[in-house]
């Protein structure tokens, strides 16, 4: 019965260092993660993503720029409903870099209003997020 006292004791200590051990480790990654966003940008072909990307990356503006290609977009332009092959770009940063990715962006880009648009990421593998704040440097 004591035994039993003991190993229950011990379980249920571990059990609390592990839970405290798991919060701080959410609670540190939640942290690192509200500095980070992912940026959506919309490119008419891979090229113009790819010399974009390359760019963002170069300048310390992104850590990481996926290129997905052949997606299709509708939507409307001067009156007239479009249906358009399109590139998307998913691009990792710092949310401080995002006014200046956007005008990077921008800058590049052959459209007249080109899509750029932003969400803060809320949580994540903190590695990966440490790994983009490595990358780039804050504003």
């Amino acid at each position: 019965m004591l035994g039993r006292l003991y190993l229950t004791l011990a379980v249920s200590n571990l059990s609390g260092v592990l839970t405290q051990s798991c919060a701080r480790m959410s609670s540190s990654s939640q942290s690192e993660a509200k500095l980070h966003s992912i940026v959506f940008v919309t490119a008419p072909t891979e090229t113009v993503a790819t010399d974009i990307g390359k760019g963002l990356v170069t300048n310390k503006l992104a850590a990481c720029v996926n290129v997905v290609p052949k997606i299709t977009s509708i939507y409307e332009w001067e009156g007239a409903i479009n249906e358009d092959s399109e590139v998307l770009m998913m691009i990792k940063t710092r949310t401080s870099r995002v006014p200046e990715l956007t005008e990077y962006v921008r800058k590049h880009h052959p459209y007249k209003v080109c899509e750029v648009i932003s969400t803060s990421i809320e949580d994540g593998n903190l590695p990966y997020l440490q790994w983009i704040s490595s990358l780039v440097p804050p504003q």
